[in-house]
């Protein structure tokens, strides 16, 4: 998710050049891209002459090396390892559903979504992300106080959660966690970008 690095690189205030791919963009499958990304994913990340992608790797990387006031990163090797955890977690547990359902409430026409298959979706990722919403009980952010790694897979996906046009289960915590992180200029800045270039219609028969 690009979201994620763009959001990172926001909140650490570091200057980048942005160069935009796949989709309407293509490039993807150039020799170039293809050199240093063999996946042909975005995004990819190069600083010097390193060159990274999966976008997990790349906002370790960011705050690892260029957070120098502290902002984001773990001050122990425990709250670390807790923010690995939630990073992983929404990978392996929110990712792939939250993908299949921006496609079926968004990027594909009405005639080809499919309600039975919104709702299981739907159904798998409240239950998901009630597993959050529990753990941020009293917690400001995932981790407590501070704001961090373990924030952004998830968070950089809430936005498009709480936008979409589907039914969403009231979940106090994650209403409130969603709410400060919109009050935060980086989040807006980096994620909360207009997705109705996406959105697909029926074309007329």
């Amino acid at each position: 998710m690009c979201k994620k690095v763009a959001w990172v690189l926001q909140e650490l205030n570091l200057p980048y050049d942005r160069i935009d791919a796949g989709g309407a963009y293509g490039g993807l499958d150039d020799a170039h891209y293809v050199a240093m990304n063999p996946n042909r994913r975005v995004p990819t990340l190069i600083e010097g002459d390193l060159v990274l992608w999966e976008s997990n790797a790349i906002c370790r990387y960011l705050v690892d090396t260029h957070d120098v006031s502290s902002t984001m990163k773990a001050k122990t090797s425990q709250q670390r390892a807790h923010a690995d955890m939630w990073m992983e977690w929404f990978q392996n547990n929110v990712y792939v559903n939250s993908i299949a359902l921006f496609y079926q409430a968004v990027r594909l026409p009405p005639s080809q979504r499919s309600p039975e298959k919104r709702e299981s979706l739907l159904a798998e990722l409240t239950q998901a992300l009630m597993i959050f919403d529990a753990a941020l009980e009293g917690r400001s952010f995932i981790a407590g106080d501070q704001f961090g790694l373990g924030d952004v897979a998830t968070g950089a996906f809430l936005y498009r959660y709480f936008t979409m046009d589907i039914e969403r289960t009231s979940l106090v915590n994650l209403s409130r966690y969603y709410k400060t992180l919109t009050e935060r200029p980086a989040y807006r800045d980096g994620v909360m970008v207009d997705y109705s270039p996406l959105r697909r219609v029926d074309k007329p028969a």
